[in-house]
């Protein structure tokens, strides 16, 4: 088939790398002044570093080059003489492939022929698919889920030959391949020769070597016999001098890829090539290619038939044949394909061939999943005017031989154990046990669980057993006639779960609760027989000042046969325990019950330090201990060694709960038979200040203050130094504070005013009226006024 031409698939099949190195050339020879009569040959100018150019450059050297005469044959050619390596080659078309990235679509399977084809074309082409397929239906598949399209998505040149290797003894030597002859010891000389194409080699002066179509070993022996015309010993035992050839840059080859492939069209690739290699340059086969049936034609002849899942699922390389200069790789169409999903360790699309069984495309997918269910699975197929459903058991597996289209669903298994039984509750080892002779009754499956607990319940077991429908049937028994042989064993069915309940299991939750004198009061469990003691003991002891007589120990009434009156549901026992927890028989006499409450008693005569503090003008300010519950303020001062001489007592402030409580000091001193004279309690605080000679005014006057204390000044006086009352001040409502904490107001009686007192420390408060400014009424408020005076007007103008 011909097909037209494309710049882009020219590109990339005609030796892009060649072509664009020797472009770079051409262009700076072209580029450069015409009117030089020096002007040198661009093959003879130093090599260009292909990462030194753009991709679009290396399009516009190539057009260059075109356009200057050379044919793709001369640029190539060119290239080689000028000894650019393969790695250069190989770096130069990664570069190159990234270029058109954007004007197609990235898809590994895409047919290369597709870019010559028309908009219109594509466009029908997917009318016809869309017509011919119904989405909807599980036949609808993803191609690109085919078994070893994976393998082809990536780029082409992860699979490029491997150019650092040794030479290979197998290898044949052709035109334009470079030989390296090495001479050392008595003589060094080197030469590196290209072979010509008429396949033959020269060194110095000697006659042409022929060398074309032989290995490296047979072209080593040839050239050898040759350098011993001007080497007469070369490689002669004891001669001390001797050779090694090796290979240098090898020639390029030109195989063309047909058929069914992704990008089909001529590759230009290194003599070392094999044939993988090509396949994964061009894509690989295209949707409708063939992974078993791949030719390589040399000469017009087959000489080699690929089947690559020989590679993808074996690791087997005989397919992987070296290459040579005009080989056809030819993809045959696939000839039918098999999907395998479900639970397959690989589920995908698999490319059958003639006569194979669905046991030889189960292995290609991996196998079946641990959870596949391989009794029997299911398949559709084509009729050709329908679909049907088939089914497959295990024993055709290995003789059904699955047609083009068949879709193949190996199931999941069922989350059941088919024989498995379960005890649970108090025995040893309760849990999951398979149905069999050894553990097919109740009492076998007793001994496989390792025996009842000592807690066990004896008097009824249970056997849970589904009886077919939707409910499940229960079967009680007597455990310790089971166990005693008194009755006959329980023949078990798959499925069944017996219960064994444990003692706890069918009580409430009990316990017992101990409060007072206690380390750690609270909650703790009943147990069988315990003593007051033994609770005691548990709960860690008595505190200090803890008793062990007169524990009280509260019980609930739980029938009617106690002879308690009928409103009594609690009985009190008020008992005495050994001192210092020792075992004493008569404590063991009496039990405690569940839910029973113990309380300890503390010490009447028991009871902690109390502490009262005094501070300022007294001998011996501190902290000092209540020794009786009947010591009051006026005892304290004997402690403190009485009072100083500057003490002000009316002053003295006494705090109890960190709040000031107003007393007379003075007055509880001269007369302690005084109500304030209180009982001191623990934290109680005295302060006794000396004598201040300060009185603060505050409040609703002109210049709030502090004053000296003057005995001559009154209350008014007080007030004139602070500027008076302002019009806000309330004078009916001031009041003194004195320093220990007492406070007097002004009072009035008819119009005379009586004010109090002002003592040294005192504070004297005018408060602020808070509504003195008054607002104006409004229309509504003046009209109600009025019609309340007219109505009381004519009120009066009535009774008158």
């Amino acid at each position: 088939m011909h097909y037209p031409f494309s710049f882009k698939r020219c590109i990339k099949s005609i030796f892009p790398i060649f072509l664009i190195i020797v472009s770079l050339e051409i262009s700076a020879q072209n580029t450069a002044p015409q009117t030089t009569p020096t002007q040198t040959n661009p093959l003879t100018q130093p090599s260009v570093d292909p990462s030194q150019i753009t991709n679009q450059q290396a399009v516009d050297f190539y057009n260059q080059a075109k356009s200057s005469g050379m044919s793709d044959l001369d640029i190539e050619r060119a290239a080689l003489q000028r000894g650019y390596t393969l790695d250069q080659i190989s770096a130069m078309r990664r570069r190159l492939q990234q270029k058109p990235a954007e004007n197609k679509v990235n898809d590994p399977n895409r047919d290369k022929l597709d870019e010559t084809r028309s908009q219109d074309e594509l466009d029908e082409e997917a009318n016809n698919e869309k017509d011919s397929t119904n989405a909807s239906r599980s036949r609808n598949r993803n191609l690109n889920n085919t078994f070893g399209a994976a393998f082809f998505a990536r780029s082409s040149n992860t699979f490029e030959p491997n150019l650092r290797i040794a030479t290979p003894r197998n290898y044949i030597l052709g035109p334009e391949d470079e030989i390296i002859v090495d001479i050392y010891g008595n003589a060094v000389d080197n030469f590196r020769m290209r072979v010509s194409p008429e396949g033959t080699v020269k060194m110095l002066n000697l006659a042409p070597v022929y060398v074309n179509g032989l290995t490296i070993e047979q072209a080593n022996e040839r050239i050898v016999n040759r350098l011993r015309q001007a080497y007469s010993s070369l490689n002669r035992p004891g001669s001390g001098t001797y050779s090694s050839i090796t290979l240098g840059n090898v020639r390029s080859i030109r195989v063309m890829v047909t058929g069914e492939a992704a990008q089909p069209g001529s590759y230009t690739v290194s003599s070392l090539a094999t044939a993988f290699n090509v396949l994964s340059i061009s894509g690989g086969p295209s949707r409708n290619g063939s992974y078993r049936n791949i030719e390589i034609i040399r000469n017009n002849k087959i000489i080699k038939k690929i089947d690559l899942y020989r590679f993808l699922v074996d690791a087997d390389l005989r397919d992987n044949i070296s290459m040579q200069d005009q080989d056809i790789i030819l993809i045959r169409p696939f000839e039918s394909h098999i999907e395998l999903s479900g639970e397959i360790k690989r589920p995908g699309i698999f490319e059958a061939v003639q006569g194979e069984t669905i046991t030889n495309l189960i292995r290609y997918a991996g196998g079946f999943t641990p959870e596949a269910y391989t009794k029997t699975f299911t398949y559709q197929r084509n009729t050709g005017t329908n679909y049907i459903i088939g089914s497959l058991d295990s024993a055709q597996i290995t003789s059904f031989v699955p047609r083009n289209g068949d879709i193949f669903t190996v199931k999941r298994i069922l989350e059941v154990v088919s024989n498995q039984i379960e005890v649970r509750g108090a025995v040893t080892v309760p849990g999951n046990y398979a149905l069999e002779e050894r553990c097919n009754t109740v009492l076998k499956l007793i001994q496989m669980a390792q025996g009842l607990s000592p807690r066990a319940f004896l008097n009824r077991a249970t056997l849970e057993r589904s009886s077919g429908d939707t409910q499940t049937g229960i079967i009680a028994f007597d455990l310790r006639k089971l166990v005693n042989g008194e009755i006959a064993d329980i023949p078990l069915l798959a499925g069944d779960i017996l219960t064994i309940k444990a003692l706890d299991d069918l009580k409430e939750f009990t316990f017992l609760t101990i409060s007072g004198s206690i380390i750690n009061p609270g909650n703790y469990f009943y147990y069988k027989d315990i003593t007051i003691a033994d609770l005691i003991f548990q709960a860690g002891g008595y505190t200090e000042g803890g008793i062990p007589y007169r524990i009280e120990v509260s019980r609930r009434v739980k029938n009617d046969t106690t002879g308690l009156p009928a409103s009594q549901n609690v009985r009190i026992f008020t008992m005495d325990v050994a001192d210092n927890l020792v075992l004493n028989p008569e404590d063991q006499k009496f039990k405690l019950l569940p839910q029973d409450i113990v309380i300890v008693r503390k010490s009447p005569r028991y009871e902690p330090q109390r502490i009262v503090t005094i501070v300022g003008e007294v001998l011996y300010p501190g902290n000092y201990t209540i020794i009786n519950n009947f010591e009051r303020i006026s005892d304290i001062f004997a402690k403190a060694g009485g009072i100083k001489p500057e003490a002000y007592l009316p002053g003295a402030r006494f705090y109890r709960d960190y709040e000031q409580v107003a007393i007379d000091l003075k007055a509880i001193i001269e007369k302690p038979s005084l109500p304030s004279n209180l009982l001191l309690i623990n934290g109680d605080t005295l302060v006794i200040p000396k004598k201040s000679e300060t009185v603060r005014i505050q409040g609703g006057v002109y210049n709030p203050s502090v004053v000296n204390f003057d005995p001559a000044f009154g209350y008014n006086e007080y007030i004139s130094q602070a500027g008076g009352y302002t019009d806000q001040g309330w004078k009916k409502r001031a009041y003194v504070s004195y320093p220990n904490g007492r406070t007097h107001r002004t009072k009035t009686f008819l119009f005379f005013k009586s004010y109090p007192k002002v003592e040294p420390g005192s504070t004297v408060t005018i408060p602020i009226k808070r509504n003195n400014v008054q607002e104006p009424m409004t229309r509504g408020e003046r009209f109600a006024l009025i019609s309340l005076f007219s109505t009381l007007a004519i009120a009066l103008i009535r009774i008158f």
